[in-house]
């Protein structure tokens, strides 16, 4: 029987344990940080519960065009409110119910948990030291490691679990933010940045660009920019935080942050978080000693099968700086096994990988962007249907988003799709099929969609790029 050793049980890691043992192997996972790693207990499934909520205050915050009145108060009445304890601990406990389920098929499928930390003796044995520091080794004929990745930290900008945060350390505050600096304004910073202002508070950030979300589709950001701007959250483009420090904020001097730009413009808030990025969890693994290569900045270089330079050693996940997406390490995991254990595989496609930023609304990609086709690397016809012309955007008072689905010439195959709008991220899956089974716009155009359905704009934008060329 193959023995397989998982280092880490973030999706990566649990995912390819569940697939080596439906394949026959021997697996031991070894786990550090908790079973379901950083998504599980502090990034993801934590940030995506918040995010609920927010949306939810949103949703009720600007229901008055529906007819819908708070307590029976005028509209423009600001009665909403929010329990940031009881939303705390819903998403402590929800992330801790999710690892609990996660532990328990795991051990019901024959997988055997190691708690402790695994580094590399040489190709085949790990040793792993416990949290009460006794030492074991273990071989492995074959060797997963996915070990995620943690929040990049400035030592001019060292968190301190109160004031001065990382997006992990958010879910202990007592109410929302008076004043809150989000530094970054990437995925992660956007994203909470929307949420936490729907949550009540005052929001400034601060983006190193010109733009908000600068590797997004230029127009899925203007119109993040635009309900950012009308929600009142300030935006400072073409701004470098270079420091974040406690300070006392005011004339009573209540306790608070102050960030210094590089200008020396300082901006003063209530608390302030860094959103600069993530560090992969490489460096404790002595990975050097089994072979595998790691480019400079730590992260480990692999195939499109998740091979590491080092024979039967695999990795997946936000480790590899592939997409770091928890949907991405899962599939990874699962093609690392397939291959090791010699079943069927298919490689790796970044072109069928479809991801959304939880923004509200939402944004939601797949495929080839519109930067792709402005670089000419590929020829395609664009089609861009706004979702204020949708009859079920209407009546659900949506005014802003959209469908853009891109073609190629000749073959009219879809090539890739942005959508915004509400449930964006549900909305994508049907693009990311069509690019996945190579249909072209015309299928997609004669699928039937309901009506009245936000799906609807997907096909009256296929039909948009129904051509008849010479």
């Amino acid at each position: 029987m193959t023995a397989v050793v998982i280092i880490g049980a973030g999706p990566g890691g649990y995912e390819a344990a569940l697939v080596a043992r439906q394949l026959g192997a021997e697996v031991t996972l070894i786990d550090r940080d908790g079973i379901g790693g950083s998504c599980v207990l502090t990034d993801c499934v934590p940030s995506k519960t918040l995010i609920a909520t927010a949306e939810a205050m949103t949703q009720t915050a600007e229901s008055a065009g529906l007819g819908v009145l708070i307590a029976g108060q005028s509209p423009t009445a600001n009665l909403i409110g929010v329990d940031l304890n009881t939303v705390n601990a819903r998403i402590k406990a929800l992330a801790s119910k999710q690892s609990d389920d996660i532990r328990n098929q795991l051990i019901e499928h024959g997988v055997q948990i190691l708690e402790g930390a695994g580094r590399f003796i040489d190709q085949h044995h790990i040793e792993i030291t416990s949290p009460g520091g006794s030492v074991t080794t273990i071989s492995a004929d074959a060797t997963l490691i996915a070990t995620g990745a943690r929040p990049r930290e400035l030592e001019s900008a060292a968190p301190d679990g109160e004031r001065i945060l990382t997006w992990e350390q958010l879910y202990n505050l007592p109410e929302p933010p008076a004043r809150l600096i989000v530094v970054g304004s990437g995925v992660t910073g956007a994203e909470f940045a929307s949420a936490y202002r729907a949550l009540g508070s005052e929001v400034v950030l601060v983006s190193s660009r010109d733009r908000v979300l600068p590797s997004e589709d230029p127009d899925a950001a203007a119109v993040i920019e635009n309900v950012f701007a009308r929600r009142g959250i300030q935006v400072l483009a073409n701004s470098r935080a270079i420091s974040a420090e406690r300070s006392t904020d005011g004339a009573d001097g209540a306790a608070g942050v102050v960030v210094t730009l590089k200008d020396g413009t300082k901006i003063h808030g209530s608390h302030v978080l860094m959103a600069v990025g993530s560090i992969p969890n490489t460096d404790a693994l002595n990975v050097e000693a089994a072979g595998v290569d790691v480019d400079p900045a730590g992260f480990i270089t692999v195939d499109r099968v998740s091979r590491t330079t080092a024979r039967n050693i695999y990795a997946a996940g936000d480790c590899t700086g592939v997409l770091m997406l928890a949907s991405v390490a899962a599939m990874q995991g699962r093609i690392a096994m397939w291959h090791a254990l010699g079943d069927a595989v298919q490689p790796l496609d970044r072109n069928v990988v479809s991801s959304t930023v939880f923004t509200d609304p939402e944004i939601a990609t797949v495929g080839m962007t519109q930067s792709d086709i402005d670089s000419d690397e590929i020829r395609a016809d664009v089609y861009t249907m706004p979702l204020a012309t949708n009859a079920r955007a209407k009546m659900q008072d949506t005014q802003e988003g959209f469908v853009k689905i891109f073609c190629r010439k000749g073959t009219r195959l879809i090539a890739g799709a942005v959508v915004v709008g509400p449930h964006a991220s549900e909305l994508i899956h049907v693009l990311a099929l069509a690019i996945q089974q190579r249909l072209t716009a015309d299928e997609v155009a004669a699928t039937f969609t309901v009506y009245p359905s936000l799906s609807g704009s997907i096909a009256e934008a296929a039909r948009r790029l129904h051509i008849i060329e010479d």
